[in-house]
C-alpha cells in the first residue's frame, strides 16, 4: 500500500513539474527581442516576400552584431502568408499568439497588410508594412504604420509624369480589380491626370492570375491611348506589356511600385522596353548611403537589392531605432515611439512619420532602356 502511494505522490509530482515548465517562457526568449515577419514567400508575389525578407534579414543580422537593443539580440520569426490574405491572417494570428513577438513586419501587399493588420490593433502589437502603399491600410487603427508613400502621392507622380515628361493627353487603364493596391492607385491617377487636364478614354480589368491579357489590350488599343497606366504587380505587369508588344502596341506603359521587381526583366525581356514606373529608390543613385547598402546586399546575397529589399531593411531598422528609443518593447510605448519618428535617415531616404502613420518621403521615377533600368527623375513630396 504504502509503495502505491509513493508511485501515486510522484506521479503527481511529476505532472505539477511538467505543468510548470509548459508555463514558463524558454530561458532563451528572456534574452531576445522576438519581431514577427509575415511575407509572400511563396506564391505569385513571392518575388516580393522573399526580398523584403533578404533585407530585413541583414538588418537583424548587422543590429545583432552591434550589440543588438537594450542588451538583448532580435530574433526574426517568419511566416509564409503564401501570397494569400487570409493566410496573412492566420500568419499574424500564430506570430502573436503562439510566439508572443513584440512587433511585426510586413506585408509588402496592400490587400494582405489589410487582411493582417486588424488582428495586429485589436492585440496591440504594432505593425510596420514596408511596402504598402493603399491609404486604407493605416487608417485600420493607432497600432498600424508603414514606411512607404501612399498612393494618391504616387498616382499624381505617375500622372504628373505621363502629362508633364512624356507629353501625352490620353491614357488608358488597366488594373487588377482582385488587388486594393492596383484599384486604389488607378483611382488616384485617374484624378490627378483629368485634374492635368488629360483624358482616360478607357478602362479594362483583369485579376491576379491571369495570364492571357489579349482581349483587354486589343479593346484599349481600338481606342488610340498615348500612354496605358498598368498599377499592378511585375508578375502579370510584364506579361501585359509583353503580349501588348505583340499586338502591335507601341506606346508607353506606365506602372507603380509594383513593378520593382527583378522579375520584371526576366518575364517580360526587349518587350519592357519604352516602359517606366514610379518607385522608392534607385539602385543608380550615386550617394553614399545607397551605394553602401547596394555594395553590401550584393556581397551577401549576389544579386543587387530591388525596392523591397530596401525597404525590409529600412523597417528593421527604423523599428530597432524606435525600440531604442522607447527603452521597452512594452506595447503602447513601442507603438508611440514608433508613431515619433522624425527624419530617419534610410536607404530609402528621410522617413517622417506623419500624424497618420504614413511615411512622408521622396519617389523616382525609373525607365527601361536598352535592357536595363534607369533613373529618370525624383519627385519630393
Amino acid at each position: 500500500m504504502e509503495s502505491y502511494k509513493t508511485k501515486w505522490m510522484c506521479c503527481i509530482l511529476v505532472i505539477i513539474s511538467l505543468l510548470a515548465l509548459a508555463g514558463c517562457k524558454p530561458a532563451s526568449a528572456e534574452n531576445e527581442i522576438l519581431v514577427g515577419e509575415y511575407a509572400s514567400m511563396t506564391g505569385t508575389a513571392a518575388a516580393f516576400g522573399t526580398s523584403t525578407h533578404k533585407g530585413l534579414s541583414l538588418a537583424v543580422d548587422e543590429i545583432n552584431a552591434s550589440g543588438g537593443i537594450l542588451g538583448k539580440k532580435i530574433r526574426l520569426i517568419t511566416e509564409d502568408d503564401q501570397s494569400k490574405p487570409e493566410e496573412a491572417a492566420t500568419a499574424v494570428t500564430k506570430l502573436i499568439s503562439r510566439d508572443n513577438v513584440v512587433a511585426i513586419v510586413g506585408e509588402a501587399a496592400s490587400s494582405r497588410s489589410l487582411a493582417a493588420a486588424p488582428i495586429c490593433q485589436s492585440n496591440g502589437v504594432p505593425m510596420i508594412s514596408p511596402s504598402s502603399t493603399n491609404p486604407r491600410v493605416t487608417q485600420v487603427g493607432d497600432c498600424i504604420f508603414r514606411i512607404c508613400f501612399i498612393d494618391p502621392f504616387q498616382g499624381r507622380v505617375c500622372a504628373n509624369f505621363a502629362y508633364n515628361s512624356l507629353g501625352v493627353r490620353k491614357a488608358a487603364i488597366l488594373k487588377d480589380v482582385r488587388n486594393e493596391y492596383s484599384i486604389g492607385l488607378s483611382e488616384f491617377f485617374t484624378n490627378r491626370f483629368k485634374e492635368l487636364g488629360g483624358t482616360v478614354v478607357g478602362e479594362q480589368a483583369y485579376s491576379e492570375g491571369d495570364n492571357d491579357f489579349k482581349a483587354q489590350l486589343t479593346a484599349l488599343k481600338a481606342l488610340s491611348p498615348e500612354v496605358i497606366f498598368v498599377p499592378g504587380y511585375y508578375t502579370e505587369s510584364a506579361l501585359i506589356v509583353k503580349q501588348g508588344r505583340e499586338l502591335n502596341i507601341a506606346v508607353p506603359f506606365l506602372g507603380g511600385d509594383g513593378w520593382d521587381s527583378g522579375k520584371l526583366l526576366e518575364i517580360g525581356g526587349s518587350a519592357m522596353e519604352n516602359t517606366f514606373f514610379c518607385t522608392h529608390y534607385s539602385a543608380m543613385d550615386t550617394s553614399a548611403v545607397i551605394q553602401n547598402y547596394v555594395n553590401k546586399f550584393r556581397t551577401r546575397y549576389s544579386e543587387t537589392p530591388d525596392v523591397n529589399g530596401v525597404l525590409g531593411y529600412d523597417a528593421g531598422k527604423l523599428l530597432a531605432d524606435a525600440i531604442r528609443r522607447a527603452g521597452t518593447t512594452e506595447g503602447p510605448k513601442l507603438r508611440d515611439a514608433i508613431a515619433s519618428t522624425k527624419h530617419y535617415q534610410g536607404v530609402t531616404g528621410d522617413i517622417t512619420i506623419d500624424p497618420n502613420r504614413n511615411a512622408t518621403k521622396p519617389a523616382v521615377v525609373l525607365a527601361i532602356r536598352e535592357g536595363k533600368l534607369t533613373y529618370k527623375e525624383s519627385v519630393q513630396p
